[in-house]
């Protein structure tokens, strides 16, 4: 994983958020699984999806697909379409170098890792695998969801056609990553239903607990004790939030810069995070009171007085949320969401 990507996701420094690199490949034949996904129809109509870096037209429905970065395997698989290859996960991975999400969503396709029809994973240890990527032969390459550069994809040009990054730096939207695959799979309406499926069961979660709509939120990371990070409108994880009916404080628009996805906080100044609730990355196992013992300042947030920042938990949760996708968010429901209501309740409590 690249230093940019590591940013995205935590904002923190590398000593703190070093990540393993190491990357398990799949024994995988190239394109063993190809018959998991649909071939062209005669009723295909050739589409044209747009990116940062140009435009690729689909004529005919892929049957060899290699996804780039988080996302956009789970977006294919979510659309019950498994990719011939995908990127190993590297943060909040389980035994697989997967998640638990991409691996129920394999075996309901019958491609668990380590089966016959399992995908090929690359290793991305030294960043995008070309060499995996073009021993595959891929009709298509799919990364909507990437922080792809020009070169690198001019350089996958070589190998297929690209669906590149719709928005620079990680900050594709989910919905938008689903919406180029079901129209890359000829599956326009079943990507359409899906976004409404999923953004209906977000909803419904704040339908039933109201003590979120009557709440303010900053999202962050309390990673570092040297600096705090606040991630600002557009990142996933503010997006999140404000699906399950919460709002954002004022105070994030306030002092983000124009385009900026996260700004940094020094400690000094945390106390001005007037939020009723801190929905915060952090190390993987660290308590509120193991952050503050860190940092003493952190104490000041408002929302730490109050008994009401959110912790993940565990790194897998940080990316079910922070890497957002179809499989991911259902997942981030049952797994993460109890603990955001609770913070909340408790920042009601206070008032």
């Amino acid at each position: 994983m690249n230093i940019s990507r590591r940013t995205g996701i935590f904002a923190a420094s590398a000593a703190i958020l070093a990540l393993s690199l190491t990357a398990c490949g799949s024994s995988a034949e190239p394109g063993a699984n190809s018959s998991a996904v649909p071939s062209a129809s005669a009723d295909f109509s050739p589409v044209t999806i747009k990116n940062i870096y140009g435009e690729t037209e689909i004529t005919e429905v892929p049957e060899t697909i290699a996804t780039i970065s988080w996302v956009n395997a789970d977006t294919l698989l979510a659309l019950d379409t498994v990719p011939a290859g995908m990127d190993t996960d590297t943060y909040g991975q389980n035994a697989n170098n997967s998640t638990d999400w991409k691996d129920a969503a394999l075996a309901e396709l019958g491609a668990s890792i380590g089966s016959e029809k399992a995908p090929k994973q690359f290793d991305i240890a030294d960043g995008i695998d070309f060499t995996g990527i073009a021993e595959l032969k891929p009709d298509v390459i799919f990364a909507p969801y990437s922080g792809m550069t020009q070169e690198e994809y001019e350089k996958l040009e070589k190998i297929a056609k690209v669906v590149g990054p719709i928005e620079a730096n990680y900050t594709t939207s989910w919905q938008d990553a689903t919406e180029a695959a079901g129209q890359m799979l000829g599956k326009q309406d079943q990507a359409t239903a899906l976004i409404s499926e999923i953004e209906g069961k977000m909803a419904a979660v704040g339908d039933q607990n109201p003590v979120l709509k009557d709440s303010t939120f900053i999202a962050a990371d309390l990673s570092s004790p040297e600096t705090s990070y606040v991630y600002s409108t557009g990142d996933t994880r503010p997006r999140f939030l404000t699906a399950l009916g919460m709002k954002q404080a004022p105070y994030v628009d306030e002092n983000a810069a124009k385009d900026a996805f996260y700004f940094t906080v020094s400690p000094e100044k945390v106390n001005e995070w007037d939020a009723d609730v801190v929905f915060a990355s952090a190390v993987a196992g660290n308590s509120v009171d193991d952050i503050v013992k860190a940092q003493p300042l952190y104490g000041q947030i408002p929302a730490v007085k109050n008994d009401a920042v959110a912790l993940p938990g565990t790194d897998q949760a940080t990316l079910s949320i922070s890497a957002a996708s179809p499989l991911s968010i259902e997942w981030a429901l049952e797994h993460v969401v109890p603990n955001i209501v609770k913070a909340a309740e408790n920042a009601a409590a206070a008032k």
